[in-house]
């Protein structure tokens, strides 16, 4: 097209507006599905006398810390979920990244259940290793097909290596439990 054409500029823009349409469907459902997941994380999520009582290490950040981490996680969770579902080449392919997504989402708030409502952080480290699988399977699945998504969820990883490293330590310094 060339540019002296008067109407370069309107015949491009229904297409910006297509690709903007586009967007609202995993944009909605990504940001619904992150703040849900937040929600209830926080709901379950218990400081009370158990968790103050417990003993931790040396190294664990204050308690303001996670919350502001968590919402930089969800944050980049989201934007990796929506890079990777607009990536998928096939519809079978973001019914996997969605399907991945949820399972990741129901084993974060898994986690939370088992140490804070349970109060058992010595399950709570076994299914910390399958949540932490579940970030690394999301990793190399969406990372075939988005590089962004994996290197977005990157942090994630680190995020739930280093409270997974929490979560022994006070399992060796409070257990054993139940």
């Amino acid at each position: 097209m060339a540019r002296h054409d008067p109407l370069h500029l309107v015949k491009r823009r229904p297409r910006l507006f297509v690709m903007n349409r586009m967007m609202i469907l995993p944009v909605t459902v990504a940001t619904v599905a992150a703040i849900c997941v937040a929600a209830l994380g926080a709901t379950i999520t218990d400081l009370g006398p158990w968790y103050q009582g417990l003993a931790k290490p040396a190294w664990n950040p204050p308690d303001v810390v996670f919350p502001m981490g968590w919402t930089l996680i969800y944050a980049l969770i989201t934007i990796a979920g929506i890079n990777a579902w607009r990536a998928a080449r096939t519809s079978a392919q973001a019914e996997w990244v969605i399907s991945l997504f949820a399972l990741n989402g129901f084993l974060n708030i898994l986690w939370s259940i088992i140490f804070f409502r349970m109060q058992r952080p010595d399950w709570a480290f076994v299914e910390v290793i399958g949540l932490w699988l579940s970030i690394v399977v999301l990793i190399v699945y969406c990372g075939r097909f988005s590089k962004s998504a994996g290197w977005l969820l990157l942090p994630y990883l680190g995020w739930v290596s280093f409270a997974g490293a929490l979560n022994w330590a006070v399992v060796q310094l409070n257990g054993p439990f139940g």
